[in-house]
């Protein structure tokens, strides 16, 4: 009686949610209220596919949804990237008969990765991507490591684990397990020599902390490592991106799919190899997934082009606290090689926390934009100061402070013609997009 009245009540609050624009989570809490252990009393699909991770969640899970369904699957996912337990409990039981089964043949979750061991306690995913881990929102996760035993406890022994080799901490959820497959990439032409950003959370071996060293990087400290105390070293991948040319935007996987890019970003090739070697593993056909990802444009709003005045402009939305999805963008302007103005936007911390928190702006390598074809930076929006202070130990010598984005704006409309990008996280994006005119 239990499991019908939470399935009643969360399909009622989703319906109700949906007239008001809202309700992705709340019908799920008040559905675990009444039965707590409700996961555990429906009937799930045979192949129960979760992704998790710092970075990429949400991109990662749009594209294998694409392509499963392109593969005549029927999916049910979290479109609405409401990925907490709550979120999640809302997603199957909207989707659930009255009588407990949910009818797919994949169950998609995008799953928050503090909250992966409370999601998985009454069941378990048949395969389980991990994006990374790395720095991301200091005030609620701490330190990656602490992240990575957060998530440990939500991988069961009979899960096939599809991990970043390429990552030296995720990589270690590989220990002791022999259901894992690899995916990364190939040594190729944009690698550095060395970990590159402002810090270096790859100096030590996450398994002995003895010295890390690395024979290339494709950013940060992501790429070909090795512990020579411990023999922690990158494995051999199953899925492996062979050859990388952002110049044409292209990919090749396995030596032999090649996939357009819709947006030459080393960070954007990563989830696209992510969902590649997820689909793959749940039956899809190479030439199926790159027929999809060729080109793919991502629904989610992270990237987006418009007008405003003379400029076309391109928004760059990064993830909240997260000082890597702010250098790849930042990394992205710098291999643009085109005259640009860039608008610097922190209004907004975060969307859940509110603090005045800013101390992860030190860990973004802003001296990415120390190059000629950057004209001018401009920092706007209630942490202008903050970022202004930041700028003032980079060797960017072009910028000014505007903290009134509606003004910034403004200014940039009527003076200019250079290509614009607008750097800034999702609770601000809004308040430059309702300002300019979008490209359909």
């Amino acid at each position: 009686m239990r499991k019908f009245l939470a399935i009643v009540v969360c399909k009622l609050g989703r319906f109700v949610g949906k007239l008001i624009g809202k309700g992705s989570s709340m019908p799920g809490k008040f559905a675990l209220k009444i039965c707590p252990d409700i996961l555990r009393r429906v009937e799930l699909p045979r192949h129960i596919l979760a992704v998790t991770g710092s970075n990429g969640k949400t991109s990662t899970v749009e594209m294998i949804a694409a392509i499963l369904r392109a593969d005549g699957k029927t999916v049910v996912y979290n479109e609405e990237g409401s990925n907490q337990t709550e979120g999640v409990v809302t997603l199957v039981l909207t989707h659930a008969t009255l009588g407990g089964t949910v009818k797919a043949d994949v169950l998609l979750i995008e799953s928050d990765e503090r909250y992966a061991a409370r999601t998985f306690q009454y069941f378990h995913p048949t395969e389980f991507v991990v994006t990374n881990l790395y720095r991301d929102q200091l005030t609620r996760n701490g330190h990656p490591e602490s992240v990575y035993d957060a998530i440990l406890p939500a991988l069961h022994p009979e899960t096939t684990l599809l991990l970043n080799a390429d990552d030296p901490l995720s990589s270690c959820f590989a220990q002791g397990r022999e259901r894992v497959k690899w995916f990364g990439l190939d040594h190729c032409s944009i690698d550095l020599d060395a970990p590159s950003g402002v810090y270096h959370d790859g100096t030590y071996c996450p398994l002995c902390h003895g010295p890390m060293e690395y024979d290339y990087v494709h950013y940060n400290h992501i790429g070909a490592y090795r512990c020579g105390k411990c023999g922690h070293k990158k494995p051999s991948t199953d899925y492996t991106v062979t050859a990388v040319d952002l110049e044409n935007a292209q990919v090749t996987i396995d030596g032999e799919t090649n996939i357009a890019l819709a947006f030459r970003s080393i960070y954007n090739i990563y989830n696209i190899l992510a969902a590649y070697a997820a689909c793959r593993e749940c039956g899809v056909s190479g030439e199926t997934a790159a027929a999809v990802l060729s080109h793919y444009l991502l629904k989610n709003g992270r990237m987006q082009t418009f007008h405003l005045g003379a400029h076309h402009g391109t928004l760059l939305t990064s993830k909240h606290e997260n000082s890597i999805a702010y250098d790849t963008n930042l990394r992205y302007i710098a291999s643009s090689e085109r005259d640009c103005a860039v608008l610097v936007i922190v209004d907004a911390v975060s969307r859940k926390y509110f603090t005045s928190e800013t101390s992860w702006l030190w860990d973004i390598d802003f001296d990415q934009l120390n190059v000629p074809h950057v004209k001018r930076v401009i920092l706007s929006g209630r942490y202008c100061n903050d970022l202004a202070e930041r700028f003032s130990y980079t060797e960017v010598d072009r910028w000014s402070v505007e903290p009134d984005i509606a003004a910034a704006a403004s200014e940039l409309k009527n003076n200019g013609d250079e290509e614009l990008f607008v750097v800034t996280c999702f609770a601000d994006r809004d308040k430059i997009l309702c300002r300019v005119e979008k490209e359909a």
